[in-house]
């Protein structure tokens, strides 16, 4: 699996966020209800997009070293939240046409379970956020760091 050792976050104006990753920028806004102007997905639901499309290359792959056509196919993705807000679960349904192969059910299943972005949250990553200040060199940066 390829790696990006650095995303570049910009703030091109409103509630927009841009990323910047490799050659690609992915664009984010806030909905019109949070005081953006929902021109892009939010931070968020990029994030739950990643995890069915994660699952939707795992599929494809499956299939693709199978000779399987994917017509047809199609992930559905449901979330579920707290009370609070908070998401507690995320259920991935892979819908199969009429057509694929019976014996591949089950192993389509286990392979979208294995997709690379529900593992890193499943492995529950440490994350480190800090200000600093870019002109400094990096072993004299002051940093103010949040847990």
């Amino acid at each position: 699996m390829a790696t990006t050792s650095e995303i570049v976050v910009t703030l091109p104006g409103g509630r927009r966020v841009d990323a910047l990753i490799g050659g690609h920028v992915v664009r984010t806004d806030q909905p019109k209800d949070n005081g953006g102007e929902d021109t892009a997905p939010s931070p968020f639901n990029l994030f739950l997009a990643s995890l069915g499309t994660c699952a939707g290359i795992f599929v494809q792959g499956f299939c693709a070293k199978r000779g399987i056509s994917t017509d047809g196919i199609v992930l559905k993705e449901r979330p579920s939240y707290s009370p609070e807000g908070v998401l507690t679960a995320v259920d991935i349904d892979i819908e199969l046409p009429a057509g694929f192969p019976e014996k591949y059910r089950e192993a389509v299943v286990r392979v979208a379970s294995e997709c690379s972005v529900k593992r890193a949250i499943a492995a529950q990553p440490h994350f480190t956020v800090r200000a600093v200040s870019p002109a400094a060199p990096p072993d004299a940066r002051t940093t103010l760091a949040a847990p």
